[in-house]
């Protein structure tokens, strides 16, 4: 199943990837002070997200309860590579060689990335 998630998504998945399961109140408070979201908004999106298949929802104790129904790395890897098609036509090398001329890639991440390329590469 492919995994959608708007940045609003993403940030409530953040919060339950954290610690799970969680209540609609505890959400919001814990993205309150960063997002300023109101409760109609929380919900909102909750029900978007369940009915994407992204939350999992509990109905069984006294209040409503949430918890993540994709992994976080399985989640990462699919807007990864969304990303990578959408913006550079599926090339990672792209990615890699505008982060370098950027500037917003070191020496020592370059580094990092080429000894997880020959780590992996023995697999």
């Amino acid at each position: 199943m492919p995994i959608q998630c708007t940045d609003a998504e993403w940030k409530i998945l953040e919060v339950l990837w954290d610690a799970s399961p969680r209540t609609m109140s505890e959400i919001m408070k814990t993205l309150e002070p960063t997002m300023g979201w109101t409760r109609h908004t929380v919900i909102s999106l909750l029900k978007r997200m369940e009915e994407k298949g992204t939350v999992k929802v509990d109905e069984s104790g006294p209040q409503k309860t949430y918890t993540p129904a994709v992994g976080k790395e399985e989640a990462s890897t699919e807007q990864t590579r969304k990303f990578l098609s959408h913006i550079f036509k599926g090339k990672a090398s792209l990615l890699v060689n505008h982060l370098v001329s950027s500037g917003d890639l070191t020496v020592e991440e370059i580094q990092e990335i080429l000894d997880e390329v020959k780590k992996n590469a023995g697999k």
